[in-house]
This record gives C-alpha cells, structure tokens and sequence, in this order.
C-alpha cells in the first residue's frame, strides 16, 4: 500500500524548503536543504538553556582577547554568529544565511568588510564559503557591497526586499540570491485597508510572483526565496518558487497536512510572459522605492527592528561579561574601569561611563592577532580595522 505523501513532502518536490530558525531540533525535524538567521532569531536562540553552550564558548575563546567593552561585544557576537551556522551546516546538506550587522546597511565598504570578516571566520573553521550565503539589507549601499562581494565568491542573500526595483537591482548585481518577504507586505496592506487577503490575491503573494516572472522572462540566474510567512496559504500559492523559506511552526502544519499541492509557480510559463526590462541606475531605483509606500516604509522598519535585535544581543552579552569576569573590577569588561570594588557605586558610574566611550556600532575588530585594545579614553593602542 503507498503511503500518502505530506504536504511538505509534495512541496519539498516543487521547491527547495529552508527552514528559518536557529532552532537546532527543528531543523533536524523537517530535513530542510539550507537554513537561514537573523538577528531575532539568534537573539532568541540565546536565551533558551539548550544553547547557552555556544555563548559560554563564544566568551571563553576570547577571554584572552586584548579587546575590551564594546568592541570585545562585538566580536564575540561574531563568533556567536558562525558558531550557529557551524552547528547548522551540520544538521543540513546545503547552505546556512548568515546575517550582517544591520546598522551597517547604509555603508557599502564596511558592508564589505564585515562580509570578508565572517567568511573569513568560517573558512578558518574549516567551512568552504560555498555553503555560506552573507545576508545584506537590501538598500542601494547595500546591493553595491552585495555585488563586489560577490566578484570575491562571496555569495550574498540580499534581504529585507519588499519591491520590483529592489529585486532588479540584485538580479543586475549578480547576487545569488533574494529574499522577498512575503509576510511584511501581507501585513502592510492588511493593516493599512482592513482587508484580508487570501490566496492569489495577497499582495505579498502577488510581489514574489512578479520578481519570479521578471527573473525567468529575462534569464537572471539570481534566486528567488520568498520569506516572512503568515500562513501556509502563502506558501502553497508560491509552490515551484526557487526556494521557500518557513518558520518551524508551519512547517509543522505542513508536516501533519495531506493536502494536495498543486505547482503554481513555473520557469517556463513565466519566460513567455509579456514584461517590460527595467535598467536602473542609482537616481531610478531610489525614485521607483521612494515611490513605493510600502517598500520603503517595511524596508526601514525591517532595518531598526534587526539593528534593534543586535543592541538586545549585545546587552545579554555585556551583561554576561559583567557577571563571569575573573576580575574583581572592570578592568577587562569594559576597558579601562579604576575602581577595585565592583560593589561600590563609583564602579558602576565609571563602568556606564566607560561603555559610553567606546566606538561607533560601525566599528569591528580585525581577525589578526594583533588587534588592537581599546582604553578607557577611547582610544585605541594600536591601529583598528574598519569592518
């Protein structure tokens, strides 16, 4: 007798599934072929006790570090970061999206850097980039950072894409791969005209559909994963898509559905399609954005909230560093701090005023050996590496 196939299973038949979670069991649950984060997610996944051992090594391999404050906060964040994506790649066959900074996304150099900066941490950990994808915000800086980074075999997830005109940009970048969200955009308009969509008929749905078609109309060889779901309705309208993206409690629902899946997206149908080609420059695409509400609205509600999610992981981790400092005073965590007594609230002033002058978001540290220490000045003693 044949067993009845899932519906995940059906999907899985049409699509490439991702799962998007940090969560490790999950993942092993529904067999995805790549996985993706972000920073809510690993800001979440941090706080739960099954994976409090990657933070615990996280800090330990730098407690030897010249580094201090800030700067020490960042880079064991990075470490967090790929120390995730280590134990991802070992669960799935394929890729695992790992997430630059967020407030970096207006600056196409440090973008760059930033994205060198994890490969390289990666390679040294004996992972080939291929199974890398460096996810960037979808801004004009950043599609430019995509795009170098990329020439460097750097392969770029380009995120946050609500638009035609931001998935045009990546597709003439030669970025391998975009993530429209599907989900955000259900939600503006469903919150800004009181409708509920369903169907073929969610605007969501309807953008991935649009960036799909343009892409195989024009021979694009760019990706296109659609992300951020709702409800499984979305994802069933969105079957043959190139790769699908899902949160672990729809995969569930998926999972326990035996439902029949019909394929909805095809290449072939959407290369006879009659579209107009669009060639942007900077001045086009940043008009074309402004002119869409929605886009540019969700692209810089997407971009605070992530940066957000960043400050939350890096106040778990500076608290940390204050609770399991050898020290007796601050002297380490952060730089710089005079006070002997951490009980004492002369320490605590100088350690809030301290923290205060480390450098900029913007500021990371370079993976050679002799980076530099931050004083309590806040100056460095050696040369830094902008990231």
């Amino acid at each position: 007798m044949n067993q009845i196939s899932t519906t995940l299973d059906q999907l899985k038949s049409f699509t490439t599934v991702v799962a998007d979670t940090g969560d490790f069991e999950s993942i092993r649950k529904y067999t995805p072929q790549d996985a993706t984060t972000n920073p809510t997610l690993i800001y979440k996944a941090v706080q739960q006790p099954e994976y409090k051992h990657l933070l615990d090594k996280a800090v330990a391999d730098n407690r030897s570090s010249a580094l201090g404050g800030s700067i020490l906060v960042r880079k064991i964040i990075d470490d967090l970061l790929v120390a995730f994506g280590r134990e991802i790649l070992s669960i799935v066959p394929g890729r695992v999206s790992t997430e630059v900074d967020a407030r970096l996304s207006f600056d196409t150099a440090e973008t760059v850097d930033k994205a060198r900066y994890l490969i390289g941490l990666y390679e040294r950990a004996g992972i080939s980039r291929e199974r890398i994808l460096i996810k960037i915000a979808s801004t004009w800086e950043g599609i430019r950072a995509a795009e170098i980074c990329q020439k460097e075999g750097i392969q770029c997830n380009l995120t946050l894409l609500f638009s035609l005109p931001q998935a045009i940009a990546c597709a003439e970048a030669g970025v391998r791969l975009i993530s429209p969200f599907v989900g955000r955009i259900y939600d503006y308009f469903k919150a800004t005209t009181g409708k509920e969509y369903v169907g073929a008929e969610d605007p969501g749905v309807q953008s991935v559909c649009k960036i799909y078609s343009y892409y195989k109309k024009f021979g694009y060889p760019t990706q296109v994963m659609g992300a951020s779901f709702r409800n499984t309705g979305q994802i069933r309208e969105l079957a043959g898509c190139d790769l699908l993206t899902i949160s672990p409690d729809l995969l569930e629902e998926l999972q326990n559905s035996q439902e029949s899946l019909t394929r909805k997206l095809d290449a072939t149908l959407a290369a006879k399609e009659d579209i107009e080609k669009l060639h942007l420059d900077e001045k086009s695409f940043r008009w074309m954005l402004n002119e869409d509400a929605m886009a540019t609205d969700k692209l810089a509600e997407g971009i605070r909230k992530f940066g957000a999610d960043i400050v939350k992981l890096e106040a778990i981790i500076s608290k940390y560093l204050w609770r399991h400092s050898a020290s007796p005073c601050c002297s380490r965590y952060p730089v710089g701090c005079p006070t002997p007594t951490p009980r004492a609230p002369a320490f605590r002033e100088a350690s809030r005023s301290c923290w205060g002058m480390i450098p900029s978001a913007k500021t990371f540290p370079s993976p050679a050996p002799s980076a530099p220490l931050w004083t309590g000045s806040g100056r460095a003693t050696s040369p830094m590496r902008v990231l």
